[in-house]
């Protein structure tokens, strides 16, 4: 893939999130507040892609980030629901159904670049930061529900990021733990079972 065609794709995803969210619209309806969410993430998500590909001089997006990017623009259309979930009600299977392929396909592109031998710097954190903000909009969609205290959870990334400016050390590179990817596996599990409404408050709790 040249690397033209490489810095289009984060463009054509954008694309494709906008399609999902105009398909909603057709359907259900979204309220502005959804659309200016949505197209935010999409637009400030795909720009700091592009500019992450320049910076390493990518002459390949590879498969392993074409899947994150993938759930990456999913990511950008559960936004637009949650939002829009603020001031009208969405359909919550259709919240569930995205956000399920969304955290299965975070097993798979960490597998097809360790398989490809393909794996990265930029695609750990491009992969790490997809997941930290689905689990940042799944809290603050069962905040409502469960109380704030939820938010911690979507949160802890965005906290260590800053308490980051303030200690420069906790700015190096961590070391691999394999943990670390079961854990945002539990909380994204955690947190669908309690959007879903199929279980108890206490439970969800």
């Amino acid at each position: 893939m040249a690397t033209n065609e490489v810095h289009l794709a984060p463009i054509g995803l954008a694309g494709l999130g906008g399609a999902g969210l105009a398909m909603i619209w057709a359907v259900d309806g979204l309220p502005p507040i959804g659309w200016i969410a949505a197209l935010a993430y999409l637009t400030a998500s795909n720009a700091l892609l592009l500019g992450a590909l320049r910076r390493a001089r990518a002459s390949r997006l590879g498969w392993a980030n074409a899947v994150t990017a993938m759930r990456s623009t999913l990511v950008g259309v559960i936004t637009g629901l949650v939002a829009a979930s603020f001031v009208a009600p969405i359909p919550v299977p259709l919240l569930i159904c995205l956000v399920v392929p969304a955290l299965v396909l975070d097993a798979v592109d960490g597998w097809i670049a360790r398989g490809t031998g393909t794996t990265t710097e930029l695609g750990a954190r491009f992969d790490m930061e997809v997941d930290a903000f689905l689990l940042l909009v799944l809290s603050a969609y069962v905040a409502p529900i469960l109380g704030a205290w939820v938010l911690a959870i979507g949160l802890m990334r965005y906290a260590f990021v800053a308490a980051g400016w303030m200690l420069p050390w906790l700015r190096g590179r961590l070391p691999y733990r394999y943990w670390r990817k079961v854990v945002t596996a539990a909380q994204g599990i955690a947190l669908t079972l309690a959007a879903s409404g199929l279980i108890p408050e206490v439970a969800g709790a």
